[in-house]
């Protein structure tokens, strides 16, 4: 863990822990969008006696403060993403792998045109495959 990582939780108004520094170390230094539950086993096999209130705590706490967005990006399922640019995403269907796209390789229509709301933000997220990746092993015979 980087002397930076917890400066960078002081400078966010969080006390930094050994628990925190080590949920940081992961969560907030990942391109992946991991569910709590992946955060807690990731960081559990480091940090053996670290609970999972520990892991759902500091993760809000993140949230709150600024440094993680969580996202429902499909029904009942709440990631974590570090990025905090502007970007869409991408779930590859076959692998279930969430990826960030680039805000600009996306043309969304003007959204001042909806009568009626005020938009302070949104992102666009996409489901499909990605050509030439794994595949999900189908349970069905064929």
């Amino acid at each position: 863990m980087s002397p930076t990582l917890s400066a960078r939780l002081k400078d966010a108004g969080i006390q930094p822990s050994a628990q925190r520094l080590a949920v940081a170390d992961y969560v907030l230094e990942t391109e992946e969008h991991p569910s709590a539950d992946q955060v807690l086993a990731r960081v559990q096999s480091l940090l053996p006696m670290l609970s999972r209130a520990t892991v759902y705590n500091t993760l809000n706490l993140f949230v709150e403060k600024g440094l993680l967005r969580q996202l429902v990006l499909a029904e009942g399922r709440v990631v974590f993403d570090p990025n905090l640019e502007r970007h869409h995403h991408f779930i590859d269907e076959d692998t279930d792998q969430i990826e960030d796209i680039p805000w600009d390789a996306v043309r969304v229509g003007d959204v001042s045109r909806l009568g009626g709301y005020e938009v302070t933000e949104y992102m666009v997220v996409m489901r499909g495959r990605k050509l030439g990746g794994p595949r999900k092993s189908s349970s069905k015979k064929r």
